[in-house]
């Protein structure tokens, strides 16, 4: 198991890191500004996005591009270090078309589209030219089991007729998007992980409704704005269908493996720049005569920041490195590992942030309330933390004896 880098991981983090430092971040007042007060797109975001790609930072979490296909062939591994720098900014990834949730959308297309799909809707993404959603989570029902899905996929004839409801789904309110996969129950008589299948359904189609743009306590995704969707009778071709029928449900464990860790890699980014805040604010306050730097309970609260980044840094790189390796289903323990500890680590983070800045904290002029609201929202997001824990505990297997027969207890303590 190695993570060190190689000098074409190197160079490559390097380069990004300065487009980073000297056209991304000093443009994030002006995209505040724009995006989140003005509520209108940022003027720069076009050249900003063609100066990246001139510079070969295009498409870094899709390794396994065609030789054709617009973009850098990273490994998950090598991806890490640079999803780390994009994260620091809540826009930073949208720069080099490596944004939630185009990635595993493209991710998905890439591994079970045709041809024909790959054209019409993979490639314009490619080109950043065009955003997507995926709906899966519904009001209705426990989502957190997704098999629970129930929006309707029947077929008439060479069409499918789509009917349900689907919230809390991220990207469907941007007005860019343009398509979303969506995941109904199509086979209702069929085994519990082999009823859904998924479509491709345009955004203009008749019937499909953005009944509303969503938030979560009060945060609002700017990149890929969240939205409530409504299916009436909405009409698709058949080939319009991702794969086979009833494959739904694997394709989107599938595709919800690596974008997992690709969450986990931008919060240890946005993790890092809230240590930094920390730091800065502990050297300007002062109370009863001190700088808040001077006491204890500041400095634990940034050195315990630090300790826990680093532990799930580790642990971000050991699960990229298992999937490079052994793909999402040998690695998908690790995956959940990561899922539950990470957000945590940057909710505590954040935590920690908003009680040294007080109320300054709270504000949505720093970037501490949308780390809290990221972190928080992760832990429901992409399989809540019960589910993940569900899953690891059924991996630790008891040993064949009791525990009177246990070679670690002494009988005498148990008789």
């Amino acid at each position: 198991m190695d993570f060190s880098e190689s000098s074409r991981t190197r160079e490559m983090r390097e380069r990004l890191a300065t487009f980073f430092e000297a056209q991304v971040l000093p443009r994030h007042r002006e995209w505040h500004e724009a995006v989140v007060v003005q509520r209108k797109p940022a003027p720069f975001m076009a050249e900003l996005r063609d100066a990246a790609r001139a510079q070969g930072l295009w498409n870094l979490a899709l390794p396994e591009l065609g030789a054709d296909d617009p973009g850098t062939r990273l490994s998950n591994l090598e991806f890490s270090g640079l999803c780390e720098t994009m994260g620091r900014l809540p826009w930073g990834s949208e720069v080099f078309n490596c944004q939630a949730p185009d990635v595993p959308n493209m991710a998905l297309l890439q591994q079970v589209a045709n041809a024909r799909q790959k054209e019409r809707w993979l490639r314009p993404m490619l080109e950043g030219r065009i955003k997507s959603a995926f709906a899966l989570t519904e009001p209705d029902q426990a989502s957190s089991d997704a098999t629970n899905i129930d929006t309707r996929i029947v077929r008439r004839g060479d069409r499918y007729i789509v009917n349900g409801r689907k919230w809390f789904i991220t990207g469907a309110a941007h007005p860019d998007c343009k398509f979303v996969i969506v995941v109904g129950r199509s086979n209702p008589e069929a085994e519990r992980t082999r009823q859904h299948s998924s479509l491709i359904v345009p955004m203009d189609t008749p019937g499909l409704r953005v009944v509303r743009p969503q938030r979560f306590m009060g945060w609002e995704d700017h990149v890929a704005p969240i939205g409530e969707l409504e299916f009436v009778d909405v009409a698709v071709p058949v080939e319009n269908r991702l794969g086979d029928e009833g494959a739904g449900f694997s394709g989107s464990q599938t595709r919800l493996g690596p974008a997992r860790v690709h969450h986990c890699m931008r919060q240890i980014g946005l993790a890092e720049v809230l240590v930094q805040l920390m730091v800065e604010r502990a050297k300007e306050r002062r109370t009863f005569g001190r700088a808040i730097s001077d006491y204890d309970s500041v400095q634990h609260a940034i050195a315990n920041s630090r300790v826990d980044i680093e532990l799930a840094r580790n642990m971000v790189q050991r699960t990229a490195w298992l999937i490079d390796q052994q793909g999402h289903r040998g690695s998908w323990r690790d995956v959940s590992i990561c899922k539950i500890a990470v957000p945590r680590m940057l909710q505590q983070v954040a935590d920690r942030a908003t009680q040294l800045f007080g109320a300054m904290g709270g504000s949505d002029q720093l970037l501490i309330h949308h780390a809290y609201a990221y972190a928080r929202g992760l832990r429901i997001g992409d399989g809540p933390d019960e589910v993940h824990l569900r899953q690891i505990f059924r991996t630790e297997q008891a040993p064949a004896w009791s525990i009177a027969e246990s070679p670690y207890v002494v009988p005498d303590l148990i008789s």
